[in-house]
């Protein structure tokens, strides 16, 4: 790392305590009869600078008012901090103000306390900077701190240049007094920018804008706040985007920098002919040949065998530590890194040098003044062959196959004896995903059931760097809460057991890997049964605004640098047969900014699709943006899917015949293994008993959501347990959980509800009604449910006319609600009372609604009444097409077909109740029977 500060004459590790120098003009003091709850709360804040013979004196007064006890707590303990190596820290004023009296502290005796420990430790760095703090005795809310004091630095590294920041306090921030002021001598070449108002644009200033004042000295004087920056849109490239500071530098252009660093990056006699170093050369050199190689060989062992620790003490932020004390040390930072790496390749006969990069700002350089400033890292910037390769001495992992990949730095400025200018760093894909995702789904039990599962997902470079070093710290549960959403990310929801994480050093990856339950998604549309499995079109994200006149000439980002790799291959049901694809089975090679790349098969019982994602690498041009947008929208509105054969059974078939093999097993195996992998979670056991409910198989339901309860009792658990009692008839259990949840959870929707229905049952029909009437008396956008709620209760309990009188009120209050309308159909025509209407209603509300499976069904039902039966059966056909587990249309539809003996009748009254087993009752009441 290097920090971009300048310097000054002599060091001091303590601070001193002396008056303001003469150059520094005082700010206005603070009036303490003015202070009041309108105050600002920075009543000063005084930033003066000079610029001389290569040193830099900051000279920095703050006046804040204690608004809160909040901030009181905050500032009870002034730090201020500085590198006793460059210079000194001098205070010269510490106050405490308030109305009618001045507490003058350092004239009291109050003294800094040095703190003598490292503060950047944790982060591998030994910066050498010091702490001085000071506790504030007496302060109260109210009070003004007022401190002065300044921090000299020069570093022997820049010798007669200088460079200084200048921070900006932009509005909407209120100050009593701000200011910005810098001095410097007179025929000093000295340039200063101002990127308060953003950085693109932004001109060098001379120096006849600071005017000449006594003793051959020109003066910047600045007011602040300075005005509220121009909002940008937020995928504006961050060289747009505005930078609180000003920025000065005294270097004439980038090449005086890269001359004026290259004498500490020499190579000649770094590695002594004998030394262990020279042994690692001779190992490389005779290992292979090949440049590319040696150079992989000589990276890797920079990276793999010399951990990362900053050293900044003693002027050694910019100055490395020599290849064979980084090699003896076994640690260095990345100029160290860099100058070993640099002579190793030197020594292999591979043409390299240092660069110097921004980590984090690379986009902003070359818009920045010439400055030492403008770089917090070196990097190698290495030529094999005729082409250029940049290789990272701190990161990690890279292998031969790596070294074509260019880090997202974007510009560099080569340290050369003659100077260079800054280079730009062209953006390309990686060679190897960053993240590699391999998932093998077995869905050979059918498109109705879960699907098993194997993930694999290797990472390289930075994440595979992370992975391994935290490796000893991920036990097996922060591994699953690791995997389960990037597993969640490409196949949805899941369970899962056998998390592993295995470490390849050959290759310089980390594999992650787990097996288990998964779910499909499929959806009824057109006729057909489709799975959208276009996860990368989904993920498309491409919107920008530049609706403002001021923004139509900014490009768009692409997102952050991301390089994913995803294979999905699924075993599909019955060998394939039957299955298509339909969609988008290539995707454009470049849209947005982003390159894909897609490769699609069917054949042979398999579906395999891959898919690569690289975004970061480009902008959008202004001009582009619209077809950019467009095009992105063309591919998001023709995702691939996957479309299931026409001739599929229905899901109650599928079920039934499901149960009568072994198709289900394994799922109930990998069921097991995940229960087995966490015994005490408790959501082991509930995502097998969802299994079991869709099975219809309430008695494994029943037994897994008891071992869930017995875990974390939830409201939602134990009503999930009493509808699976409730269907077996064991009624007794149900309502003891119904109020077990309502004593966990009182205003539970789902044991209210529940609850009201048990009551029913019980004959107790007013305390029911008085349940349900009670949350729609609460109002609120709940309300039109709990009348829905109530209208079936009512009609249940042989209430009809109650029923559509309340169905009336609400459809008073909403016209054109279709699911209203289909109640007060059903409600009629299940008890036999109003067809005419009922048929209206239905009719009505089979206009209105989306998703008319249940209408359909409704509609049936009148029809019944009428004594059409063709039509009825027309419709209950229909709904089952939407609908295929619809109990009530695979009811009527067994009831009809025993009146018309059709073969199939038995098989629709059995899949009903296999459904709902109490469906027989529910239908008596209405006085249908098969």
């Amino acid at each position: 790392m290097l920090l971009s500060t300048a310097g000054v004459a002599h060091a001091g590790d303590k601070p001193l305590y002396q008056p303001a120098p003469a150059w520094v003009l005082p700010a206005p003091a603070v009036d303490t009869a003015k202070l009041d709850d309108a105050a600002p709360v920075l009543q000063i804040f005084d930033q003066q600078q000079r610029l001389e013979d290569g040193q830099v004196a900051i000279y920095f007064e703050s006046a804040i008012r204690i608004a809160s006890p909040q901030m009181l707590t905050q500032s009870g303990t002034l730090p201020l901090q500085w590198d006793p190596a460059k210079g000194d820290l001098i205070v010269h004023k510490l106050q405490i103000l308030r109305k009618g009296e001045r507490v003058d502290l350092l004239a009291k005796g109050t003294r800094f306390t040095v703190l003598q420990r490292e503060q950047k430790l944790e982060q591998a760095s030994l910066d050498g900077m010091l702490t001085a703090t000071v506790a504030l005795e007496g302060l109260r809310v109210g009070d003004v701190i007022d401190i002065a004091f300044s921090i000299t630095r020069k570093d022997p590294v820049l010798g007669k240049e200088m460079m200084s920041v200048v921070p900006m306090v932009p509005a909407p921030t209120k100050l009593g007094f701000g200011r910005a002021r810098v001095l410097w001598k007179d025929g000093v070449p000295l340039a200063w920018r101002d990127y308060s108002g953003g950085v693109v644009g932004s001109a060098e200033r001379s120096k006849a804008e600071a005017k000449l004042i006594a003793g051959g000295t020109r003066e910047l004087t600045l007011t602040l706040p300075t005005p509220k920056p121009a909002e940008l849109p937020d995928d504006a490239p961050a060289r747009y985007k505005p930078l609180p500071m000003v920025e000065l530098s005294s270097y004439p252009d980038w090449a005086a920098i890269s001359r004026g660093m290259a004498p500490y990056y020499r190579s000649e006699g770094a590695i002594p002919a004998g030394s262990p170093l020279a042994g690692e050369v001779a190992r490389i050199a005779a290992a292979s040949k090949d440049p590319r190689t040696r150079a992989a060989l000589a990276l890797r062992l920079v990276q793999d065998q010399v951990r990362y620790l900053f050293r900044g003490m003693d002027n050694g932020n910019y100055r490395p530590q020599a290849p064979v004390d980084t090699w003896s040390l076994r640690y260095g930072d990345c100029k160290a890194k860099t100058l070993l790496l640099v002579s190793l390749l030197r020594a292999l006969d591979i043409e390299a040098e240092p660069a110097l990069v921004s980590s984090g700002l690379g986009d902003l350089v070359e818009s920045r003044l010439p400055s030492p400033g403008a770089f917090d890292h070196v990097i190698v910037r290495a030529s094999i062959a005729g082409k250029t390769l940049w290789l990272d001495g701190t990161q990690g992992g890279s292998r031969a196959e790596d070294l074509d990949d260019v880090p997202p730095f974007k510009t560099a400025l080569p340290i050369r004896a003659a100077g260079a200018g800054l280079e730009a760093m062209p953006m390309r894909p990686p060679a190897r995903p960053a993240q590699q995702v391999s998932v093998t789904l077995d869905a050979t039990a059918g498109i109705a059931f879960p699907q098993l599962y194997t993930i694999r997902i290797v990472y390289s470079g930075a994440m595979a760097e992370a992975l391994r070093g935290a490796r000893s710290q991920i036990d097996k549960d922060k591994l699953t809460a690791f995997l389960d959403p990037q597993i969640s990310a490409v196949i949805g929801n899941h369970s899962s057991y056998d998390q592993k994480m295995e470490d390849d050093a050959a290759s310089g990856t980390v594999t992650v890997s787990a097996a288990g339950v998964a779910y499909q998604d499929w959806n009824f549309d057109r006729g057909r049964f489709r799975e959208t499995l276009d996860t990368t079109a989904a993920s498309l994200n491409f919107a920008p605004n530049r609706a403002r006149t001021a923004w139509k000439t900014i490009p768009a980002t692409s997102g952050a640098l991301s390089d994913v790799w995803v294979e999905r291959r699924w075993q599909l049901p019955n060998g394939g047969t039957g299955f298509t694809l339909e969609g988008q089975q290539t995707l454009p090679a470049a849209v947005a900014g982003m390159q894909l790349a897609r490769k699609v098969t069917l054949a042979d019982g398999w579906l395999s699709l891959q898919d690569r994602t690289t975004t970061g690498l480009a902008e959008v041009p202004a001009a582009q943006i619209p077809a950019a947008r467009a095009e992105v929208a063309r591919v998001k509105a023709n995702p691939l899917r996957l479309v299931a054969p026409a001739d599929l059974p229905p899901r109650w078939a599928a079920v039934t015949a499901a149960k009568q093999g072994i198709r289900l097993k394994p799922i109930f195996e990998a069921y097991a293994k995940a229960i087995a992998a966490t015994p005490d979670d408790p959501d082991g056991y509930t995502n097998r008993a969802w299994f079991y409910e869709t099975l219809y198989e309430r008695e494994g339901a029943i037994a897994d959501l008891g071992k869930a309860i017995e875990l974390a009792p939830t409201a939602d658990t134990l009503v999930r347990r009493a509808q699976a009692y409730y269907a077996l008839r064991q009624d007794d259990k149900a309502l003891a959980d119904v109020q077990a949840a309502l004593e966990l959870e009182p205003d539970s929707d789902g044991a209210t509800g529940f609850l009201a229905t048990l009551k029913r049952d019980r004959g107790q029909l007013d305390e029911a009604r008085a349940l349900i009437e009670a949350r729609i008396d609460q109002g609120g956008e709940k309300k039109l449910g709990w009348q829905v709620q109530l209208a079936d209760l009512l009609a249940e309990g042989g209430k009809v006319d109650d029923a559509v009188a309340v169905l009336d009120e609400a459809i008073a209050a909403a016209p054109r609600n279709a699911a209203l309308l289909n109640l007060r159909c059903w409600v009629r025509a299940t008890h036999n009372v109003a067809i005419p209407q009922a048929l209206q209603d239905c009719t009505s509300a089979v206009e209105l609604s989306s998703s008319a499976a249940a209408v359909l069904d409704s509609r049936a039902m009148v029809y019944f009444r009428m004594g059409k039966l063709d039509a009825a059966q027309t419709d209950l056909d229909a709904a089952l097409q939407g609908n295929p587990e619809q109990s009530a249309s695979l009811y009527m539809r067994g009831v009809i077909g025993k009146r018309t003996k059709a073969k199939d009748a038995d098989a629709y009254l059995a899949a009903a109740r296999m459904i709902e087993p109490r469906i027989d009752e529910q239908f008596g009441r209405y006085g249908i029977k098969p």
